[in-house]
């Protein structure tokens, strides 16, 4: 059995933050600190406890027992993304973050790439492009003993676009993972492009995803165009064969992309349409 999902945690009993803190701490209960941590990055949680039973889970090694419904290191992993969620009273958690990329743990390293892109981690960019510098050849190849990459490098690409840094060697890694044979990889380096450079042959390039027969890859592609910011695809995201809760979480980003007082009657029309 695998650790609950998000959808289980929005039907769980209604818990507060002291209530959250408490089964953080409980670490002979690993079920009850899964959901504590995502409870407690779910709802942003500046209590001053918060950052230091995280950063603690984060290290937190527990192999998985028959029956407890909770995955090897499952703790660790929804603590990292959790600390991602804090905004900038997090950035303590930015050393630990990094030694986690080099964690053996597959989803502790993509955990902990995305929660630094969301803390815009500057110093993590050069880790991040190490990680990826072999290329999709190397980095991008699929694992010997499971479906998994050698990298997560969807959350890694992603992380260097939200750093914001561009630049010659960063373009240069980006650009090649566009080749790579999983379309939502390419649609990660299109993201990243896109944010970096503004240049409006990603967008179109995304855009394309959206026409992609698995819907797996439309989705993907819907997120990263919002998560981009790219207007021109307002009516392409609404016309897209996607669930109308994710076309909606993707205009969500076209509309947060631009400074609160600009005012887009299109988006906010097509929103309407869509609910």
């Amino acid at each position: 059995m695998s650790a609950p999902s998000s959808t289980t945690f929005e039907m769980a009993e209604p818990i507060d933050e002291a209530e959250a803190l408490r089964r953080l701490r409980a670490t002979d209960d690993p079920s009850a600190q899964y959901y504590a941590a995502w409870w407690l990055g779910r709802h942003r949680s500046q209590h001053p406890d918060t950052l230091p039973l995280l950063l603690a889970a984060m290290r937190q090694r527990r192999a998985r027992q028959l029956g407890d419904g909770v995955e090897e290191n499952a703790v660790a992993r929804n603590a990292t993304r959790a600390v991602g969620k804090l905004g900038p009273s997090a950035r303590e958690a930015i050393p630990t973050l990094l030694e986690l990329l080099d964690d053996p743990d597959y989803g502790l390293r993509e955990a902990a790439a995305r929660s630094l892109g969301e803390l815009k981690a500057k110093a993590a960019l050069p880790a991040l492009l190490a990680r990826l510098q072999s290329g999709p050849e190397v980095a991008g190849a699929r694992s010997l003993d499971s479906a998994n990459l050698v990298e997560p490098c969807e959350a890694l690409l992603e992380a260097i676009g939200d750093l914001g840094i561009s630049g010659d060697g960063v373009l240069e890694v980006l650009e090649s993972f566009l080749t790579h044979e999983r379309p939502v990889v390419q649609s990660s380096a299109c993201r990243s492009l896109l944010q970096l450079t503004k240049d409006s042959r990603w967008g179109e390039r995304l855009k394309r995803l959206l026409l992609h027969p698995q819907l797996q890859v439309r989705r993907a592609a819907l997120m990263d165009l919002g998560a981009a910011g790219w207007r021109p695809a307002t009516q392409a995201i609404a016309e897209t064969l996607a669930e109308n809760s994710l076309k909606l979480i993707a205009l969500k980003g076209l509309v947060e992309s631009v400074p609160s007082d600009s005012f887009d009657e299109e988006i906010f029309d097509v929103m309407d349409g869509l609910l």
